[in-house]
């Protein structure tokens, strides 16, 4: 029992680490210019935050395959290219995990239109 406790706590703290770590590079790497500071997406630019983990996975890999379903978002090639898998499963984290700024959530998020990126 004290095992299984051990490696639920140790899980946890596993998992702050890599959403702080996510926050530093949406942060570090521009995504907020487009996305927000609170990633609730700018414009014309999608909200990101409370995206499921499968959806901002899909998008990413496609991206840094050179891949895009429209012109807007071929603006998202070259910030994704770059990205390691440990760097997007970061981002991912912190995306889909979002607590900020909580009173900002929304209970309902639309998967089927993605605002172009």
């Amino acid at each position: 029992m004290v095992v299984w406790l051990l490696i639920c706590v140790i899980g946890l703290m596993a998992s702050d680490h890599a959403y702080d770590e996510g926050k530093k590079i949406y942060f570090a790497k521009g995504c907020n210019g487009c996305h927000g500071v609170n990633a609730n997406g700018l414009a014309q630019y999608p909200g990101l935050a409370y995206r499921p983990q499968a959806f901002l996975n899909y998008k990413l890999q496609r991206y840094r395959k050179k891949i895009a379903d429209n012109q807007q978002s071929q603006m998202m090639i070259p910030f994704a290219q770059e990205l390691s898998d440990a760097q997007i499963q970061k981002l991912i984290i912190f995306l889909s995990q979002y607590h900020e700024n909580e009173s900002h959530q929304t209970t309902q998020r639309s998967i089927k239109g993605d605002g172009g990126s």
